[in-house]
């Protein structure tokens, strides 16, 4: 029988992947205070999201996600912020255009700082010291001081995320996602590259439209969904004290939300069912996302659905694969007649990343060939099976980073050394990014001219 639950249920149940504070008189000390901080995010947004997710799930909207890998305290500021808005906006352009339909921005912003490790320590010559685990755990210095999970630094991931939050709402809303700027969003390195036409292209035939609707007699100042747009923010809810922390009521609904962003996931490594990760996010009423990866079984994820959105309500789990790009055929299929044999209604979202990386030259590094593989198999074993690829999750940039060897500019091993920025792991710079846009409009677009198709077949012989 399943327990009452609460915010803190998650407390009396084992856990991977947490920190442990030398202090826990200071610990409770700062969680106590961020418990009477402003919400960052509101229960109606989170609310809103979930239903363009339950429209992605029945495919008449399609998601994209990505950003950081883990946000940091050094790199906060205006322009980064500025440069992931805009080639995440570039990227939604892109996708729009090829599917006719919405796409539902979700950023790994305001909120991406904690990452599980595969080990609890790094080891660097003969010094072994605990690993680093983001920003708003410890420092990324190799010292014995900066290792030492701070509390504090949990005051400071909010003050950050408040600010990034409070930057972008007014980009989305302020006038910079303006269908008229699509032109001026190329970046300098954006516009040089082999992919610049292609985008050019796309951008020439928005503006012709705007001009005729302004011909027309309809002027898209005047229709806020042509000059503003909406965007999401999500992160990984690793570390559950502050998700604790930030757990509202909603006082129109009743409802627990946590208020640290839109949507939240549950990692590979912490999607054990009798565990604390799974046992809190069952009980707030926040769209979830759950990673899947190779060892994903399906009634192992029957099982976690069940806990997770138990009602089968549509936009509330997105089902996130992660396997590699040579492992997709050998994982995926099982999973989605399974879920599909069940009826169960999920977003089914492609993690093209965290399955393909690899080490070159002395850095983690993740092949664009294979990003792009994993990408191609999603949308194939969704098409076989007669189920909707919803959408995908992406570790991304908008600065000019040498991070993920390949790409139309052909980084290689030798190039990683010269902008390897990441304090993480490698993610995709402007130009992949947009190039991988590009491949996913063309699956898509397959799927609006196949559907288009059988409509017309239909009309005929009917």
């Amino acid at each position: 029988m399943t327990t009452a639950w609460k915010p803190d249920t998650w407390r009396s149940l084992p856990i991977e992947q947490v920190p442990q504070y030398p202090d826990a008189a200071e610990l409770a000390a700062v969680e106590a205070r961020l418990a009477s901080y402003p919400p960052l995010v509101f229960a109606g947004e989170a609310r809103a999201l979930k239903a363009h997710l339950a429209d992605v799930a029945e495919g008449r909207a399609f998601l994209l996600q990505g950003g950081d890998c883990a946000e940091s305290f050094a790199e906060h500021g205006a322009d980064n912020i500025r440069d992931f808005f805009r080639v995440f906006l570039q990227m939604a352009v892109v996708l729009t255009y090829a599917a006719a339909k919405p796409v539902v921005k979700v950023g790994r912003i305001a909120g991406q700082f904690a990452k599980p490790r595969s080990s609890n320590m790094e080891r660097v010559g003969d010094v072994e010291l605990p690993s680093y685990r983001g920003d708003i755990i410890n420092g990324i210095e190799f010292t014995p001081e900066a290792r030492i999970p701070d509390p504090n630094r949990m005051e400071m991931a909010y003050r950050q995320s408040a600010a990034t939050l409070n930057l972008l709402r007014a980009f989305a809303q302020g006038g910079y996602a303006n269908l008229d700027n699509v032109h001026k969003w190329m970046l300098g390195f954006v516009s040089d590259s082999p992919q610049a036409h292609r985008y050019q292209e796309i951008a020439d035939r928005i503006s012709e439209s705007l001009n005729f609707m302004r011909a027309c007699g309809i002027d898209p100042q005047k229709h806020p969904e042509l000059r503003s747009t909406d965007i999401y923010t999500s992160h990984e809810a690793l570390l559950l004290g502050y998700e604790q922390a930030m757990t509202r009521i909603d006082s129109t609904s009743g409802d627990w939300y946590t208020t640290s962003g839109h949507m939240i996931w549950i990692g590979d490594r912490t999607r054990q069912p009798d565990h604390g990760h799974v046992e809190y996010c069952r009980g707030i009423k926040n769209p979830i996302g759950l990673k899947c990866g190779p060892t994903t079984t399906p009634d192992g994820l029957l099982r976690l659905i069940d806990q997770l959105n138990p009602a089968n309500e549509p936009g509330r789990l997105t089902l996130i694969g992660r396997f590699g790009a040579g492992k997709v055929f050998d994982h995926l299929p099982a999973l989605v007649r399974a879920v599909k044999r069940e009826g169960r209604s999920v977003v089914w979202s492609c993690d093209p990343m965290h399955g393909n990386t690899t080490t070159m030259a002395g850095y983690k590094t993740r092949p664009f060939d294979r990003i792009l593989g994993e990408v191609e198999a999603f949308f194939e074993v969704h098409r076989a099976e007669g189920t909707i690829a919803g959408g995908i999750h992406i570790e991304m940039t908008g600065k000019n980073v040498t991070e993920c060897t390949g790409g139309a500019k052909a980084i290689t091993a030798e190039d990683l050394h010269d902008r390897y920025h990441t304090h993480c792991d490698p993610r995709l710079n402007a130009d992949q990014a947009i190039e991988l846009a590009f491949l996913v409009a063309e699956n898509l677009k397959k799927e609006r001219d196949d559907a288009n198709s059988q409509r017309l077949a239909m009309a005929v012989n009917g």
